[in-house]
């Protein structure tokens, strides 16, 4: 029976293909379409060489007749731009590992690189801009616990608590001093986000979102 009713229908449908050539290079190549609007193929690329530890990330869009017939004329509605572009390469130093990443936001034009450096126990995160410089510092308490203090540049300061609860089971508190309280609940495929507001005894600016990671 034919219907009018796109309601029930898929919002957003999306594959993914990954190859990996000479034992060493990953290729992974994830598309996503909406339904309602069929002419724009959003993509995402990732790259990575495990030998020289260096990663890639390509974010973008291009028209849905990119994947047309190769015979079909210039101009004739080819196009594909790319949105988000990053890089990470990786160190050892005496059995630490450093990372340097930087990102760019084509639409933006904006652009930073995010150092970390992990001792085991201990975590550090520099983020920085030309506009901004974040910190974190990211404590390991015991096996189930870690706390993660960050500092702005402009003095803002926010904690985060993450706590295992079991396998895939774990739960992130941030506070955002006069600002908001954020818990983030991860149990397996399923992720719940909570954010409340921390302006008097209102809550009515609360927001929860509920998602759930479907593999076919």
């Amino acid at each position: 029976a034919k219907t009018t009713n796109i309601a029930p229908l898929p919002r957003r449908i999306w594959g993914r293909a990954t190859r990996v050539f000479a034992d060493r290079f990953a290729l992974s190549t994830r598309l996503e379409m909406d339904v309602q609007a069929m002419d724009r193929i959003d993509f995402e690329i990732d790259g990575q060489d495990e030998e020289t530890d260096l990663s890639l990330r390509v974010i973008g869009s291009a028209n849905a007749n990119v994947l047309s017939s190769p015979s079909m004329p210039k101009g004739g509605g080819r196009s594909a731009r790319v949105s988000w572009l990053e890089f990470t390469k990786g160190f050892d130093n005496d059995g630490n590992r450093v990372t340097i990443n930087p990102r760019y936001n084509v639409d933006y034009g904006y652009g930073d690189v995010v150092l970390t450096y992990d001792a085991d126990d201990t975590i550090v995160k520099v983020t920085a801009s030309k506009d901004d410089q974040i910190v974190t510092i990211s404590q390991k308490i015991n096996e189930e616990n870690m706390v993660s203090p960050t500092l702005s540049r402009d003095g803002s300061l926010s904690l985060s608590w993450d706590r295992k609860l079991g396998e895939d089971n774990s739960v992130r508190t941030t506070l955002n001093p006069n600002r908001s309280i954020e818990v983030e609940w991860k149990d397996a495929a399923w992720t719940a986000n909570v954010a409340f507001p921390m302006d008097a005894d209102d809550l009515s600016g609360a927001t929860v979102h509920i998602k759930r990671d479907v593999k076919f």
